[in-house]
C-alpha cells in the first residue's frame, strides 16, 4: 500500500540525511539566485518583475485572441496546432499519429505539463516506448544495470552512449515548452543539457506539448522572460540551450522534423480563467523560485506533495485543479510568510491565493459537516482576536498562574490536547508565555 502523505511527511522529517540534502540543495540555488540579481548585475530587476506580471495578465485576459493567432502562425509556417482537454485526449493524438506512421520509439525531454497529464504511462500502457532523455534519469544503477558511478563527467558520458541510439533510432521526438509566442506561432525551449534540442530536431516528428497559459504575446517580449527565468531558476543569467522551434524543417535546411504538431492543452486551466483573481495562478513559469525559498518545502521536500507541482505553487494550482476537497491541507503548507512572493519573478500573490484557498476548504468542511470542536475554537480564538482587553487579560493570567520554564511542557496544559491546538503543536514548539506582556514593557519604558 503506497504511503500517505502524512507519512511521507514523516518520514522526510526523520531522515537526517535527505533534510541535510534538501537544505543544501536549496540553499545553493537562494544563493545563486540572489547573486545574479545583486547590485549592477540586473539594476532592473524589479521593473522587470513588473513588466511579466503585466504581460502575463494581459496574455491571460485576451488568452482567446491569442489563441487563435498561435494557431494561424503555427500553420503558415508548415506546422498544425491541437487542442486537447485532457491527458487522455493528448495521448489519443499521439497514439494515432504513432500508428498512421508505424512509429514504435518516442524520446522526450523533462515535461512538467507531460507528466501532469501521466503521458508516459499512458503510451507505455499501448506498448509504445517512450524514453525520458534528462540526465537524472541515468545517473541510477536500476535504470541501465551498470556499475554505480559517481563522477559527473563519467556518469554524463555512459548518458550520452546510451541515448545516442535512441535519439537516432527514435521515430518521435516530445519535448515541453517554457513560452509559446503567439505573433510567430515559435516555440521557446530552453534547458541545460542539450537533449530537448536533439529530441526535436533528430526525430521525423517533433510534438511540443504545453499549456494554454505558455503563451505570450510577441517576440520582443520574450526578453523579459529569459532576464528572469534563469535567474530565479538557477542563478544563470541564460540557460545554456535557448531554442526557437517555428515548425518543421524547410526545403533546403539539412535538419529537423518532418512534421511539427504543437498539443495545446486544457486540463482545468479555464476553470481557473473564471475567478478574475485566481487566475493569476496560470502566470506561472515553473522557476522553482517560490519552491527553493519556501521554509515548509525546505523540510518537507517535492515527493511529499501529492501532484506534479510541489511547493507555494503546488499548493495554490492543485487544489483549484483538482478541487479543495481531494487534499485540504495543500493551502495550509505555508507559514504564510511572504517569501514565495517576494521572490516570484511574476509577482503572482501566492500568500492570498492561500488564504483563499483556506477559506474554501474551511467552507467545504462546513458544507460537509466538519468538525464542530475546531469550528468552536476557531470562534473563540476569533472573539478573543477582537477583543483587545480580554486578550491583554489572558496574557497576564497566563503569565500569572501558568507553569514556568521547563515546566511548561512537561505539564501539558489541558488545552494542549485540544483539535486544533494538538495539530498545530504537532510540527511545532509553544514557548512558556513571557513574565510581562510587550505593551507592559512599552509602559514601563
Amino acid at each position: 500500500m503506497a504511503a500517505t502523505h502524512p507519512e511521507k511527511i514523516a518520514t522526510t522529517l526523520a531522515d537526517a540525511n535527505l533534510q541535510l540534502a534538501i537544505y543544501a540543495g536549496t540553499g545553493r540555488l537562494i544563493d545563486h539566485r540572489k547573486n545574479s540579481i545583486a547590485g549592477d548585475l540586473l539594476p532592473d530587476y524589479q521593473d522587470l518583475r513588473t513588466h511579466a506580471n503585466l504581460l502575463k495578465k494581459h496574455t491571460i485576459d485576451n488568452l482567446d485572441y491569442y489563441l487563435e493567432q498561435v494557431e494561424k502562425n503555427v500553420a503558415a509556417h508548415g506546422g498544425k496546432v491541437v487542442f486537447c482537454n485532457d491527458g487522455v485526449e493528448v495521448a489519443d493524438f499521439i497514439l494515432n499519429l504513432a500508428k498512421q506512421r508505424g512509429a514504435k520509439l518516442i524520446v522526450k525531454s523533462k515535461s512538467m505539463t507531460t507528466e501532469e497529464l501521466d503521458l508516459n504511462e499512458r503510451l507505455e500502457h499501448h506498448h509504445l516506448e517512450a524514453v525520458e532523455t534528462d540526465l537524472g534519469e541515468y545517473i541510477f544503477t536500476e535504470k541501465l544495470g551498470i556499475e554505480r558511478e559517481v563522477i559527473p563527467e563519467k556518469q554524463t558520458m555512459i548518458a550520452r552512449a546510451v541515448l545516442r541510439q535512441k535519439f537516432l533510432a527514435a521515430d518521435i521526438g516530445i519535448t515541453g515548452a517554457n513560452f509559446v509566442v503567439a505573433d510567430s506561432g515559435a516555440v521557446v525551449v530552453v534547458e541545460n543539457e542539450g537533449n530537448a534540442r536533439l529530441t526535436s530536431s533528430a526525430p521525423k516528428i517533433h510534438i511540443a506539448v504545453a499549456g494554454i497559459e505558455k503563451l505570450i504575446p510577441r517576440a520582443q517580449d520574450l526578453s523579459v522572460f529569459l532576464k528572469l527565468l534563469g535567474r530565479s531558476a538557477t542563478g544563470q543569467p541564460l540557460t545554456s540551450y535557448t531554442s526557437f522551434l517555428s515548425g518543421p524543417r524547410r526545403e533546403g535546411e539539412v535538419d529537423g522534423p518532418e512534421e511539427f504538431y504543437l498539443i495545446l492543452i486544457d486540463n482545468g486551466r479555464t476553470r481557473l480563467l473564471a475567478d478574475p483573481d485566481r487566475r493569476q495562478s496560470l502566470y506561472c513559469i515553473r522557476c522553482g523560485a517560490c519552491l527553493n525559498h519556501c521554509p515548509v518545502y525546505r523540510k518537507i521536500g517535492g515527493h511529499s506533495y501529492p501532484w506534479v507541482y510541489s511547493g507555494p505553487i503546488g499548493a495554490i494550482i492543485t487544489p483549484q485543479f483538482h478541487g479543495v476537497g481531494k487534499d485540504p491541507w495543500l493551502p495550509f503548507a505555508s507559514s504564510l510568510c511572504g517569501a514565495c512572493a517576494e521572490v516570484c519573478p511574476v509577482k503572482i500573490d501566492i500568500p492570498k491565493l492561500l488564504l483563499d484557498l483556506r477559506a474554501d476548504v474551511t467552507a467545504d468542511k462546513k458544507e460537509h459537516g466538519g468538525s464542530k470542536m475546531e469550528r468552536f475554537a476557531f470562534q473563540v480564538f476569533a472573539w478573543v482576536m477582537r477583543h483587545p482587553r480580554v486578550y491583554a487579560l489572558g496574557g497576564r493570567l497566563a503569565a500569572a498562574f501558568g507553569p514556568k520554564g521547563g515546566e511548561w511542557l512537561s505539564s501539558a496544559p489541558w488545552f494542549m490536547n485540544v483539535a486544533p491546538v494538538r495539530g498545530w503543536l504537532s510540527q511545532r514548539d509553544l514557548p512558556p508565555p513571557a513574565a510581562k506582556s510587550f505593551r507592559q514593557i512599552w509602559r514601563e519604558r
